[in-house]
């Protein structure tokens, strides 16, 4: 169904210049003299550091960072965070809730299914509860700021070029938050509200933020990606698996999910990119046909039944 959809990568090319410029005519309008233009999810990840890059020395725009820390991101990231920040000059915070709680929400999540069956076809439902938080705190965040932009390194395969430039919709967000928030909140209590956007801010929708993920608009290389990181101070983990370049989780994320309905979890996203002609079939097939490493899933899986954190 989606390879009959699929409109081939002149049209393709188009429709990217469209939103590059839909994102310029943007900045034109709400860029900031006295405050930060946009509101940067970092993982500390290659997609989002390269992102983060374009922000700077593409746009030249004022960047906040925000970092969630899930207690599973790798040491070599966090150096690359600071490394990163240093050499592009910008602000950055880390949010670093307790280890204690994000263990109770991930181990339920290997064990239980918190979210639709649709959910499951294109993320693990660890990766989509630890995403949830992100999405959530990011959000509010920059509505407390009046940041007038979040941007995000999603690849080309985790959304379309017609979501890379999207106004954030207050009444749709506030659907959204619920069916990740109410699953959380039956695990966790009140202990996540102060990551979730409010009904007081709900009720202000001129306060929300664009979204822009300029990846989907913009050529699409992940070894030129890799080579501008390395220029500006990141340098890829040796601790992670093949689809991630900073969660140690990941692994046993794709693991359980494989293990509980018989496909990668990035099987979506990689087959999108496939099609869009951002990477080799071959390529795609390395990062989901093998097995997981199982020394980096017995490592996640240790971590979450022990009672410290990192």
């Amino acid at each position: 169904m989606h390879c009959q959809k699929y409109h081939g990568h002149s049209s393709n090319e188009v429709m990217k210049k469209k939103y590059e410029d839909k994102f310029l005519k943007l900045l034109s309008e709400h860029k900031r003299d006295f405050s930060y233009d946009v509101l940067m999810a970092y993982s500390g990840g290659k997609d989002s550091t390269y992102t983060l890059d374009l922000f700077v020395n593409r746009y030249n725009l004022r960047v906040l960072a925000l970092t969630f820390d899930n207690n599973f991101i790798s040491e070599k990231s966090f150096e690359n965070i600071r490394k990163v920040a240093d050499t592009l000059g910008i602000d950055y915070m880390i949010v670093g809730p307790g280890p204690k709680v994000l263990k109770k929400i991930f181990s339920t999540a290997a064990e239980e299914e918190l979210y639709s069956v649709k959910t499951l076809e294109r993320a693990s439902t660890i990766c989509t509860s630890c995403i949830g938080l992100v999405k959530a705190i990011v959000l509010r965040t920059a509505i407390e700021k009046d940041i007038p932009f979040v941007g995000f390194g999603w690849s080309p395969g985790q959304a379309p070029v017609q979501a890379s430039v999207m106004k954030t919709n207050a009444a749709l967000m506030k659907t959204t938050q619920k069916a990740i928030y109410d699953p959380l909140h039956e695990i966790a209590g009140d202990w996540i509200n102060p990551y979730f956007v409010t009904d007081e801010q709900f009720s202000r929708p001129e306060k929300f933020p664009w979204n822009i993920h300029p990846l989907a608009f913009l050529d699409y290389n992940e070894k030129k990606i890799i080579a501008r990181n390395n220029e500006i101070g990141w340098e890829k983990p040796d601790d992670t698996d093949p689809n991630s370049t900073n969660c140690l989780l990941n692994a046993y994320a794709n693991y359980v999910h494989r293990d509980k309905y018989g496909f990668h979890p990035y099987v979506w996203e990689i087959a999108n990119m496939v099609r869009g002609g951002s990477m080799s079939r071959e390529e795609g097939l390395a990062k989901i046909e093998p097995p997981e490493n199982q020394e980096l899933v017995n490592h996640a899986k240790q971590r979450l039944q022990s009672e410290g954190s990192r």
